[in-house]
């Protein structure tokens, strides 16, 4: 997509395969072999290659959007793997925040993995959120669609939750050009 961008109105990057064609938000089983094949069963190891990758794709090709930023934690639920708050998994975020602010993407807040029950935040979690507000890196909401019906499935209590963190606005594409926006529960201000 980045050869062709100037042909687009913007593009979203996301990374779903790391090494070997493990793709992560497949199946739990598929995301397991994957992890036992390629990492050895380190969740670390596996954790840093994703968002190095993140990061890779930031500094070469840098998208519009970064699309569900931490969606490696898509099986982690009940910190099967890790806990978020371990410093090794901060580490890997504020790099790939840095990464982020550096290549002038915005970030993408996606509800897809809450509203298929797969995560119980969004994609990124509020704790990195709290941090994209502090590097003061724009955001997008998204709910990673792929059907009418969920085209803005949770985002009433998401822009709630955005509020309660301190974000006043979202950036969105309007008359053909991004543009920071006021927004509430009910939609753009």
């Amino acid at each position: 997509p980045f050869d062709f961008k100037d042909r687009l109105d913007y593009t979203v990057g996301s990374v779903h395969f790391v090494d070997r064609l493990w793709e992560i938000d497949n199946t739990y089983d598929v995301f397991f072999d994957g992890l036992q094949s390629n990492f050895g069963g380190s969740i670390r190891k596996a954790v840093a290659r994703y968002f190095e990758l993140t990061r890779e794709m930031v500094k070469t090709t840098p998208p519009t959007i970064v699309g569900h930023i931490d969606k490696i934690k898509m099986h982690n639920r009940g910190d099967r793997f890790f806990q978020e708050e371990e410093p090794w998994y901060r580490d890997q975020i504020d790099l790939t925040l840095d990464a982020v602010k550096k290549g002038g993407c915005i970030v993408e807040v996606n509800t897809r993995g809450i509203y298929q029950n797969k995560v119980d935040t969004t994609y990124p979690s509020p704790w990195i959120l709290h941090e994209i507000l502090r590097k003061n890196i724009p955001i997008t909401l998204s709910s990673d669609a792929h059907h009418p019906d969920d085209l803005v499935n949770r985002f009433p209590e998401t822009a709630r939750e955005l509020t309660n963190i301190g974000f006043k606005k979202i950036r969105i594409l309007l008359n053909g050009k991004w543009q920071d926006v006021a927004f509430g529960e009910h939609g753009i201000i």
